[in-house]
């Protein structure tokens, strides 16, 4: 008989083991993602004090790179992704074309390169 209380008392240790075990892990997985919600977050606002080094979740990441693929392939060409680009910004907001002085084409590239240098960077920013 006490053999066996002792086998009861240690499947009850076993459990207490793994429902610690699994509550810590779970823990873990709630604060990685308030971390990365964090981060999201912070980078919708402008950031005019600090220069830091921006890292975006993973998912993050490979979404954008979808879609920046996407809308590529949807263009006919890159001079014509890199117009659309130029046409989107100056038509939200026309009164910033007066700053550039650079002929319209060339500035449309000068965008899209720009574009696509920062989203293939994306998953290694150093």
């Amino acid at each position: 008989m006490g053999e066996d209380f002792q086998e009861e008392i240690e499947l009850v240790k076993e459990e207490e083991v793994e429902q610690d075990e699994q509550a810590q892990e779970e823990n873990e997985e709630e604060a990685a993602d308030i971390d990365q919600s964090a981060v999201v977050a912070k980078l919708k606002e402008v950031q005019d004090k600090e220069f830091v080094e921006v890292r975006l979740p993973e998912d993050v990441v490979a979404e954008a790179q979808a879609v920046w693929t996407t809308f590529i392939n949807s263009a006919s060409s890159r001079e014509a992704a890199g117009e659309a680009i130029y046409a989107a910004l100056f038509d939200s907001a026309p009164s910033l074309q007066s700053l550039f002085k650079t002929a319209r084409s060339v500035m449309a590239m000068r965008f899209m390169n720009g574009l696509n240098s920062i989203i293939s960077a994306a998953t290694n920013p150093s």
